[in-house]
């Protein structure tokens, strides 16, 4: 398929873009390049392959949650700077 200057007005159109006359060989040069490698895509066998939106393997990389025992309220609230009614007491920060 080739891509001529009129279909890249065309396109400049839906896109809301202006194409000067001076790029206008540009463009379509750039755009039948694109559409020659897709068309080189094409003829790559991919038989027996599967899909994948990722081209290298993929593992979960994260580890098993484990429950371990907290932080008691007493050892939480021992190295607050101020306590209030048994909880931490920050600045206010609204007026």
């Amino acid at each position: 398929m080739k891509v001529s200057a009129e279909d890249v007005k065309h396109i400049a159109q839906l896109s809301r873009l202006t194409v000067p006359a001076s790029e206008m060989e540009m463009f379509t040069e750039q755009f039948n390049q694109i559409l020659n490698y897709a068309d080189i895509l094409e003829k790559v066998d991919t038989a027996g392959i599967e899909p994948t939106p990722y081209v290298l393997p993929v593992s979960n990389v994260l580890r098993e949650d484990v429950v371990k025992e907290g932080v008691s309220h007493d050892e939480a609230l021992k190295n607050a700077p101020a306590v209030h009614n048994d909880g931490f007491k920050v600045p206010r920060v609204i007026e």
